[in-house]
């Protein structure tokens, strides 16, 4: 009973301050409007600690190897440097982790903000 109290009052510490990270590791899918047109996206997430790394195929822009990824509690952000249309593009992504999704916020270069949700792949 002691060592399972020790786990509950670790797990809470946790949560409150902000040490577990979200399951955000595995593969997403999202499919959303822009002004370029419609954009399907598949993004691959490895979660190691805080640390966020992956990548992102997409219809439009060319398969990206994200960078700066961070996870933090269940809030993620990550950029993605693609290239449209021979055009090299970054944008900066914060989302957050509800149950089997993750809601996103995508900006390019003040563009305004894409929101969108991307689903966990069964």
């Amino acid at each position: 009973m002691a060592t399972l109290m020790r786990t509950l009052v670790l797990a809470t510490f946790c949560l409150v301050y902000g040490l577990a990270h979200a399951d955000a590791g595995g593969t997403w899918t999202a499919s959303f409007d822009t002004q370029v047109g419609n954009q399907t996206y598949t993004y691959t997430f490895k979660v190691d600690g805080a640390t966020l790394t992956g990548t992102a195929k997409g219809n439009l822009i060319t398969d990206s190897v994200l960078s700066d990824g961070k996870v933090d509690g269940t809030k993620i952000t990550f950029v993605e440097k693609g290239n449209y249309m021979g055009m090299p593009l970054t944008f900066n992504y914060s989302g957050e982790l509800v149950g089997e999704e993750i809601r996103f916020k995508r900006e390019l270069m003040g563009f305004p903000a894409e929101e969108f949700v991307a689903k966990r792949s069964q």
